[in-house]
């Protein structure tokens, strides 16, 4: 039981890091119909930059910080860069922004070097959020904080203990990522702005009427998704690894998010990230193969299936392909996603 609950728990903040990332790019697709392949870079960025800010100030006001200064490179590179290509069409701006992902991939490697850096969680994140403990004859309760050493070991040999700590860490990702997608929802349901910038995709000349700035809503709306992803690099590059190849460690799966959860909806997003960080975890923590399962139902197997290579492929083996082929069962299915409006 220990273990569905912590595998659960850490599927749940993988997947809610995946939203954190993937909700920018929702919201830059939605209102502008722009796919920012650069947007996996602006969360590598927004790491490094609360790294910098940490080390001369402290790890909370990086968190704080770095979201705004990632916010205003993506609002500078709408204004001076992609604006220009815009009415080119859709291919010239995917191409742009492909090549903004290597622009700053070099120029992080030229600042901060090639090799991962030492960006350390606050002191009060550093501990275990909570610790799940075990025993075969108390069942399992909870216990806030670090468990002491004393209730996870016993000298009786009958009695089974187990304590699984959960990282402060990843709680804390999981309620920034719960108070961002609340956040937004009242952004784009609840106000003014959030009426303008929704208008301002179907109706622009409508908006523009009215008296608004067109150009510099849709310029907030990819600054303000570029600091998404850089909030998101914050919690992510503190709890897992800040280093160059960060960006393309998740690029590729928040695009799988996106057309999963459906092009542009920011609900579908949200599902997607939680059904693909869970199905990941459990599939990287489970270590059974094909050939295993059918000997544990008493299937008899000749020697020659016993040994062949592809049977005896752990389900943890083949858990990075596991979202690609989600995405390929969704776009053979259903391509407009499980909650999209519009196909590709």
């Amino acid at each position: 039981m220990e273990f569905f609950t912590i595998s659960m728990l850490n599927g749940l903040s993988y997947g809610l890091l995946l939203f954190m990332l993937s909700s920018g790019l929702t919201l830059i697709l939605s209102m502008m119909g722009v796919l920012n392949f650069a947007h996996a870079s602006f969360y590598m960025v927004g790491a490094y930059v609360a790294y910098s800010i940490a080390k001369l100030v402290g790890f909370w006001p990086g968190l704080f910080v770095a979201p705004l200064v990632v916010a205003m490179l993506g609002a500078a590179f709408e204004r001076y860069c992609l604006r220009r290509v815009h009415r080119f069409g859709h291919v010239p701006e995917l191409l742009i922004t492909f090549g903004l992902s290597y622009v700053l991939l070099e120029l992080v490697q030229l600042i901060w070097g090639r090799i991962a850096v030492d960006f350390q969680p606050p002191e009060a994140l550093r501990g275990p959020a909570f610790t799940l403990v075990t025993s075969s004859v108390d069942g399992m309760h909870l216990l806030w904080g670090a468990a002491p050493a004393a209730m996870c070991s016993t000298a009786d040999a009958a009695v089974r203990i187990v304590c699984s700590p959960f990282p402060a860490t990843r709680g804390f990702m999981m309620f920034i990522a719960l108070v961002m997608l609340v956040a937004l929802w009242l952004l784009l349901t609840r106000t003014r702005i959030g009426l303008v910038i929704q208008s301002a995709l179907t109706h622009p000349e409508m908006v523009e009427a009215l008296g608004h700035n067109v150009p510099r809503v849709f310029m907030l709306v990819f600054g303000v998704g570029a600091g998404l992803a850089g909030l998101a690099g914050v919690i992510g590059g503190s709890t897992f690894v800040t280093e160059p190849s960060m960006a393309a460690t998740v690029g590729s799966v928040i695009f799988v998010v996106v057309v999963v959860g459906g092009m542009g909806s920011l609900a579908g997003a949200f599902v997607a990230s939680l059904l693909i960080g869970v199905i990941q975890t459990f599939a990287v923590a489970l270590d059974y193969s094909l050939v295993s399962a059918l000997k544990s139902l008493g299937v008899a197997l000749g020697p020659a299936a016993a040994d062949n290579s592809l049977l005896k492929l752990t389900v943890s083996q083949v858990a990075p392909i596991l979202p690609y082929l989600f995405l390929v069962l969704i776009l053979i299915f259903r391509p407009k996603g499980l909650m999209g409006t519009r196909e590709g």
